[in-house]
């Protein structure tokens, strides 16, 4: 496949035929700041069901401004839906239970005494009956293997653990999308290694927000490359990883090749 970038970005958009909804669809998102910063300028892209898609870019480039975007923490011209559900006011409780944020520190998404605590939170909130608040922990505790952790200390727990069970707060809501900011910061390598490939089997949509390009290069069949609030690239992972000029060009580095 043809590596896309600059000028001639095309978004990789998932086939319509026979009615099939994206997951996530952008269209012309723009945003400025109150102070004039311009962080997004005319942002096109759609996710299809079961996609692990990597954003990456440089600090700067408009990544964590298009995320806050996806669950309405910010609002920019432009549109955008999650399985078909338009990004609106009115829309956001359920738009926040579809959309699985987990921020790049779980300090952030953890403030209850107990995992069984924060994971309960967002059902909870929803209003759901507690056997059912009860099983919807249980099996997202479960998805990240922390099964056994209900009673413990969120604040006692390693930083692998804490991100983990950062995921497990969204999982529990049945999020469409799950949506992560720098998932492997500030992990060990045994840590990183054990989110990877709880990453990997997850069986959901995924847009992640990553300098660890060895991990883009692991997980992401695709990628999307933000530079000063422009989309450059939607392509395949592995073609872009070759093009070693055209990352420099946007202050990413190629990886070293091997097991990272």
């Amino acid at each position: 496949m043809p590596i896309v970038h600059e000028s001639d970005v095309v978004s990789q958009r998932p086939s319509t035929n026979g009615h099939v909804q994206p997951t996530l669809e952008v269209t012309n998102l723009s945003f400025a700041y109150p102070d004039g910063h311009q962080a997004l300028h005319g942002v096109n892209f759609s996710i299809g069901a079961g996609q692990k898609v990597a954003l990456v870019g440089p600090n700067g480039a408009g990544k964590s401004t298009l995320m806050l975007h996806l669950n309405g923490l910010l609002t920019g011209e432009g549109t955008l839906a999650v399985a078909g559900l338009p990004i609106a006011k009115e829309n956001l409780p359920l738009i926040r239970s579809k959309v699985g944020m987990v921020f790049q520190n779980p300090d952030d998404q953890l403030f209850s005494p107990t995992v069984f605590d924060d994971v309960a939170f967002g059902p909870l909130h929803m209003g759901y009956p507690e056997a059912e608040v009860r099983q919807r922990v249980a099996r997202a505790l479960a998805q990240v293997n922390m099964a056994e952790f209900e009673t413990r200390l969120s604040h006692h727990l390693s930083i692998g653990q804490k991100k983990r069970v950062a995921i497990a707060t969204v999982l529990s809501m049945d999020p469409e999308i799950l949506v992560l900011d720098e998932p492997s910061a500030g992990l060990d390598p045994r840590a990183r290694r054990s989110l990877i490939n709880l990453l990997r089997e997850l069986p959901l949509t995924m847009l992640v927000s990553t300098h660890d390009m060895l991990l883009v290069q692991e997980l992401f069949p695709r990628m999307i490359v933000m530079d000063e609030g422009r989309m450059v690239a939607d392509g395949d992972t592995a073609v872009l990883l070759r093009d070693t000029a055209f990352l420099e060009a946007h202050g990413l580095e190629m990886p070293v090749i091997g097991n990272p």
